[in-house]
């Protein structure tokens, strides 16, 4: 059997809580969803961090924008996405954003 192993990132988060949620999010949305070929990584990411500012999901950002940073998405293009969403999901959610991007950068450096 050729079978790829399960991701067991929400299982190590959250799975002692709600396990269901945890299989889920590893099987079907990271296992499945974001290895569909027809859009990359890069691109999934890069609308993920999107959709976050948009929600003002400022928790999410920090395992997002790490992971959008891995698929190849720059710190630059991420500030630029912020400010560009400012315009779409408004002001306070991107100021919260670029402040929480200021953050996470800072950990990642250090």
């Amino acid at each position: 059997m050729n079978e790829k192993p399960s991701n067991t990132g929400s299982r190590q988060m959250f799975g002692d809580i709600a396990p269901k949620l945890a299989e889920l999010s590893d099987e079907v949305l990271f296992d499945d969803i974001w290895e569909r070929p027809q859009l990359s990584k890069r691109d999934r990411s890069l609308i993920t961090c999107a959709a976050l500012v948009a929600m003002g999901r400022t928790e999410q950002m920090a395992t997002h924008f790490p992971r959008a940073i891995r698929n190849g998405v720059t710190q630059d293009e991420l500030i630029e996405m912020i400010t560009h969403m400012a315009f779409y999901s408004g002001w306070p959610n991107a100021v919260t954003a670029a402040l929480r991007a200021r953050e996470i950068f800072a950990k990642s450096q250090s």
